[in-house]
């Protein structure tokens, strides 16, 4: 679970299944290579689970399985830590 985007993906997918598009414009400042790549690895780690449709255009939705919405409640307690010192983060990385 390294790396600057998995934890924004993970939180992307909290609320539900969600199309690439939509996901691409949620997690802002993250690449379409950058989000395949990602969405690919945590894939194969069985973190997501993602859905094709056979219709046209084609469909694809992404979803936490079990193991990645356990993943993301053990988070929640870290990402509410890091909402609360917002302010002190942004002026450590500006330094």
């Amino acid at each position: 679970m390294g790396g600057k985007w998995k934890g924004l993906i993970l939180f992307a997918l909290g609320e539900g299944p969600v199309r690439f598009g939509e996901l691409r414009r949620t997690v802002a400042g993250i690449s379409e290579r950058m989000l395949i790549l990602q969405l690919r690895e945590m894939e194969a780690n069985g973190l997501v689970h993602r859905e094709v449709y056979q219709q046209v255009p084609p469909k694809v939705e992404y979803s936490l399985t079990d193991f990645g919405r356990s993943l993301n409640t053990a988070l929640a307690p870290l990402g509410e830590w890091g909402e609360e010192h917002l302010e002190r983060i942004e002026a450590l990385t500006l330094a």
